[in-house]
């Protein structure tokens, strides 16, 4: 269980029978799947459409050339908690996320967040994918089989019935150990690809989890009704795809707009400082809170993760 640790009755504005828990990546692990993740982020994104929560805007510092400092946030007042998750990444990390009574601030946990932190990049997606690719859409690239990889394609598949994936990684041994373990893990018919090029081919949902600097995805690679996920470039130095690639998107949706137009090298400088351009980009909450994202007839979605305290 759980690590519990009373609090002190006698420190500033704490209440008698407030705990903290010290939650550790074993026990995140155990108690949570990934539909139950998003289950919990389709509500927590409906929360914020009807303002009933709200997103702290990631904010992060970099040093040392690559390495980087992070905190984001968001509040459930009504739900009774209000958290951050901070980690530095330098040749590893160590995540946490810190979790606040909304009501008198005193400490109620805090879960090492590293499974987490894949759990919930993964089921963004997944929720993405639920209202942005196509119903029947069964054929899946996957580029890039680090960490987060495992986790973004059980979340696709959660939410669509796969029938063939294709992974591709520059790491050949990297991605051939990826291919068996998520055969055994998910039961899945994953098959390894040559190329960036190969793997979307024809493929109607397309996933970037990377640390790419520069553009691998372009639009020539992509077949018309393409789902795009776009979640491995989350700081200004990274870029997964082709800034002209959005020319094609009959739906541009991100988990956070303000972190997008801050941090994705991508997004700004395809759209610019164009205030009019801007607006045709939308949160994944108000897709969420209509119940539905995909245009009819659509060329292209693309849904762009940058990491949010809700989620």
């Amino acid at each position: 269980m759980p690590k519990t640790k009373p609090s002190d009755e006698h420190d500033s504005g704490s209440r008698g029978d407030a705990v903290s828990l010290w939650v550790t990546e074993g026990e995140v692990v155990r108690l949570m799947d990934m539909k139950g993740a998003i289950a919990a982020l389709d509500r927590g994104l409906a929360l914020e459409a009807a303002g009933k929560a709200e997103n702290m805007v990631k904010t992060h510092a970099i040093w040392g050339g690559h390495h980087t400092l992070h905190a984001i946030g968001a509040t459930f007042a009504d739900e009774g908690f209000v958290g951050t998750k901070t980690w530095a990444h330098a040749n590893g990390a160590a995540p946490l996320l810190i979790l606040f009574d909304s009501h008198n601030g005193s400490l109620r946990a805090i879960i090492e967040a590293f499974a987490l932190g894949q759990l919930r990049t993964g089921a963004i997606s997944g929720l993405a994918t639920k209202y942005l690719a196509a119903e029947g859409a069964s054929d899946m690239a996957l580029i890039g089989t680090g960490k987060q990889a495992m986790t973004q394609l059980a979340a696709v598949a959660a939410v669509r019935p796969l029938r063939r994936v294709r992974a591709f990684s520059r790491d050949g041994a990297g991605r051939s150990d990826f291919v068996a373990r998520a055969r055994k893990a998910l039961g899945l018919n994953v098959e390894e690809a040559s190329s960036v090029a190969q793997a979307v081919d024809k493929a109607a949902i397309v996933t970037l989890v990377t640390r790419a600097t520069k553009p691998i995805l372009t639009s020539e690679m992509l077949a018309a009704g393409t789902h795009v996920n776009a979640v491995g470039a989350i700081s200004p130095e990274r870029t997964e795809f082709e800034p002209a690639l959005l020319s094609r998107c009959a739906a541009v949706v991100a988990d956070s707009v303000p972190q997008v137009q801050n941090l994705s090298s991508e997004f700004m400088q395809y759209y610019g400082r164009d205030d009019a351009k801007w607006r045709a980009v939308r949160p994944l909450s108000a897709v969420v809170s209509e119940g539905r994202g995909r245009p009819a007839g659509a060329d292209l979605t693309l849904f762009k993760a940058m990491g949010m305290g809700i989620s």
